[in-house]
């Protein structure tokens, strides 16, 4: 589990992080970004507390070990934008199932809202490796991915992964 201090911005608690913060607040401060907190994805955690979790996470990753922060941040965040609750979404004919197709709308929900790189495109659409064939293209789509199978299997578990605190003295 890892403890952070925390801030609201924009009625969601986020890592008291500037640098962090600094490479995902126009995706915070966008209507449907935050809409995510109104579907659960995993447990009791919300669609966006997981994003955010995977997100911090691997920009922790990526800024201790010389990678890309911005890719991955802008990444995990973005990378469940599907927009559902998929317990309870009902497939259209010939679609596949919520693991399989999710990436895809992710990615064309995040192009449709935002300027997206290669790197956090591919991010997003590669997430679901292995249950998905191909892999991610970069070392930051592989952190992505790991974390997200990580924060996915704690929160299925309901153990915390990322415990925002208020409190200045925590961090």
């Amino acid at each position: 589990m890892t403890r952070c201090s925390a801030i609201v911005r924009h009625h969601i608690t986020v890592p008291r992080d500037e640098g962090y913060l600094s490479l995902v607040e126009d995706l915070l401060a966008n209507a449907e970004v935050r809409g995510m907190e109104r579907y659960i994805q995993h447990g009791t955690t919300t669609c966006l507390h997981h994003c955010i979790s995977v997100s911090y996470l691997s920009y922790l990753f990526c800024r201790r070990y010389g990678l890309d922060t911005a890719a991955a941040a802008r990444g995990g965040l973005l990378h469940d934008l599907f927009l559902y609750d998929w317990h309870t979404y009902r497939r259209a004919p010939g679609e596949r199932l919520h693991g399989f197709e999710h990436p895809r709308k992710a990615l064309a929900n995040a192009s449709r809202l935002f300027s997206l790189t290669e790197k956090e495109r591919d991010i997003i659409l590669h997430h679901m490796f292995p249950l998905t064939l191909t892999p991610p293209r970069s070392k930051e789509g592989c952190v992505v991915t790991m974390f997200d199978k990580y924060c996915s299997l704690m929160e299925t578990l309901r153990q915390p992964v990322l415990v925002l605190s208020t409190a200045l003295s925590e961090g």
